[in-house]
């Protein structure tokens, strides 16, 4: 049996290949009981797609996966705090559970903005745990921005 800090170790090694691509580093998997059954990691620079988001790519595989647009008895780990359009993403998708690693003060849309993903106005509320692996999540960040402004 796998825990989350498993699937977030995940989430950091695909967002490793994001980096080495030159996209800002954040990995997602969708897990639904013990199967992984959707992998990603930004690739909004590879594809010139403002929607491919780490958790867009693996929500689309999980889809195909699964075989329906809800992905049920899911949980969607990610090394980031989802934006608007992923915490949206997420709701549609019917997700049973979100587990994120830090936040994301300036766009983040669970905790520290918005808490689209627990709105009792929406059709659909997920499970929300932040924090796994943050320390570890947090400077993989850090580490890409200060490669990218050249100071190591």
């Amino acid at each position: 049996m796998h825990s989350d800090i498993d699937y977030m170790g995940l989430c950091l090694e695909l967002a490793d290949e994001a980096a080495r691509r030159g996209e800002v580093p954040v990995g997602a998997v969708v897990v639904v009981g013990e199967r992984i059954v959707g992998r990603g990691y930004n690739l909004r620079e590879t594809t010139g797609d403002p929607t491919a988001h780490a958790e867009v790519v693996a929500l689309r595989e999980a889809a195909r996966n699964v075989g329906y647009w809800r992905v049920l008895d899911s949980t969607l780990y990610v090394t980031l705090e989802p934006c608007i359009m992923c915490a949206g993403a997420l709701v549609n998708a019917r997700i049973g559970r979100l587990v994120y690693g830090c936040t994301d003060p300036k766009a983040g849309a669970v905790t520290s903005l918005y808490a689209i993903p627990v709105d009792a106005r929406l059709n659909h509320r997920l499970v929300v745990e932040g924090g796994v692996c943050a320390e570890a999540c947090t400077e993989q960040l850090r580490r890409f921005f200060r490669q990218r402004r050249g100071r190591l």
